[in-house]
């Protein structure tokens, strides 16, 4: 089984379609951990790229994504790539959790691109005197 995780510095992304990697999780048939990888994230917005169908070509069955947005979760799902949301941390920390059962779906999904997640500080503007 092969599982792919959005992620920036070792951490799970907050954003699917912008991530700056993918982490490949190798589990074989006794759920271990045997192979890691990297795959680069395209140019732009993941869930308009081809990501999806060159994840199926690499035997990848599972996404364990933070935010993702109902587009890209049905076009991971026409590759035969389950997802499962709302994942946040350490990417192998995760990955473990997942192995042991603590990891379960957050049914929440991102409406829009540009939006303004939970881990990002908004914008304010200071009207001029």
């Amino acid at each position: 089984m092969k599982i792919a995780i959005p992620t920036r510095d070792g951490l799970v992304d907050s954003h699917f379609g912008h991530c700056a990697y993918y982490t490949i999780v190798e589990i074989d048939n006794n759920r271990t951990i045997v192979a890691t990888s990297t795959l680069s994230s395209p140019e732009g917005c993941g869930c308009k790229s081809n990501i999806a169908n060159q994840m199926q070509e690499m035997g990848i069955t599972l996404m364990l994504a933070g935010n993702i947005g109902e587009g890209a979760i049905n076009k991971l799902s026409s590759c035969g790539i389950d997802v499962i949301k709302g994942c946040q941390g350490d990417v192998m920390k995760l990955a473990n959790d997942y192995l042991a059962g603590n990891i379960k779906d957050n049914p929440q999904v991102c409406d829009h691109h540009n939006c303004g997640h939970h881990d990002e500080m908004p914008t304010f503007r200071i009207p001029k005197a």
